[in-house]
């Protein structure tokens, strides 16, 4: 299988080598808007460097990996799907909500796979409390709770650009618990607090949060959230039924430490970023892709699957600002699904 990878920046470069790694991939074509970049890459993995996205789509690759700059996902993605070429895209599926509505839009037009890259759908720990609801081995599940804890905060450029933590951040956890309960978010309550760096504060932005989302079950989920977690890359997922509790993220490289007598747990290096935390997610996601590209599997994470996710961060940021409830509805467009 012949693919194509757009963009080479910190998860781009980490996705090739991740697909070079791949048995089923036979050759990559490679291209960065950054001059060099593409041929310094090519040089370290074998692949085919090539100067500009529409040279990747003319190579004739089997599928495409997307992972430039927000702003470029839409055109790239599109372009991919009107050439009939199966398109891997990092998420967001664009910056704003109504250019994702219309990317959605668009791609139901063709016939062709488009798969959003949220790795966490990959993880063991998480696909197994999936597996662990959709079995019925919970019973009902009345509560969850989902936790993503950065180490360290992202550079000042980019807390200006990523639209804020619950867009940027917690909206992968918002996937994740639609992803695990099959079910809606119905209703949001977020707070936040900034009391670290000031860059946070002067883009309207908080560096902690925390929020309450209602299903359309009843079943209740709290997502807490912060830039300042220095301990390490903390991710975890508590589901608690009427017939068991399970969680997803409690190893040994667990970034907590227990002040309980005598205990060890955890015993492990804390992980300190998503890339360590995630390293098999994201093969497995990749190796995922190769099979919707073979035409083995339909995609795992849709553009209406993240659509979905990131209307639930739109609520959350305007429950934040106008501290109050949201309704997802009051975000969601009527047409936009």
């Amino acid at each position: 299988m012949r693919l194509g990878l757009i963009g080479l920046g910190r998860i781009g470069a980490f996705h090739a080598t991740n697909l070079a790694g791949l048995d089923v991939v036979s050759s990559l074509v490679v291209a960065d808007a950054a001059p060099g970049v593409a041929a310094a890459l090519a040089a370290r993995t074998g692949a085919q460097a090539v100067d500009t996205p529409d040279a990747v789509l003319a190579a004739g690759v089997d599928g495409v990996v997307v992972a430039a700059a927000t702003d470029a996902h839409p055109e790239l993605l599109l372009a991919a799907v009107a050439a009939g070429i199966p398109v891997f895209c990092e998420k967001p599926v664009a910056r704003h909500p109504a250019d994702a509505v219309e990317v959605l839009r668009r791609v139901s037009e063709h016939d062709v796979s488009v798969q959003i890259g949220y790795n966490r759908r990959f993880d063991a720990g998480i696909v197994a409390a999936r597996e662990a609801v959709t079995s019925g081995a919970l019973g009902r599940v009345h509560t969850l709770r989902s936790t993503t804890l950065d180490p360290a905060p992202p550079p000042p450029a980019y807390v200006a650009s990523s639209g804020g933590i619950f867009r940027d951040c917690s909206v992968h956890d918002f996937d994740v618990l639609r992803f695990v309960t099959g079910r809606e978010v119905v209703e949001v309550y977020a707070t936040g607090s900034a009391h670290g760096d000031p860059v946070f504060a002067e883009n309207g932005d908080v560096d902690t949060s925390a929020a309450v989302l209602t299903f359309d079950d009843g079943a209740i989920a709290v997502v807490s959230n912060t830039r300042y977690n220095p301990r390490g890359y903390d991710v975890r997922l508590e589901l608690h039924g009427t017939l068991d509790s399970v969680a997803a993220g409690l190893d040994a490289r667990l970034p907590l430490r227990s002040l309980e007598r005598g205990e060890t747990f955890p015993a492990g290096v804390p992980h300190q970023s998503f890339m360590d935390r995630f390293a098999d997610a994201y093969r497995a996601e990749l190796r995922a892709f190769t099979e919707v590209v073979a035409g083995t599997r339909p995609s795992p994470c849709t553009v209406a699957d993240a659509l979905e996710a990131g209307w639930i961060a739109e609520a959350c940021t305007l429950s934040l600002a106008e501290h109050r409830p949201v309704r997802i509805e009051e975000v969601r467009p009527p047409a936009a699904g």
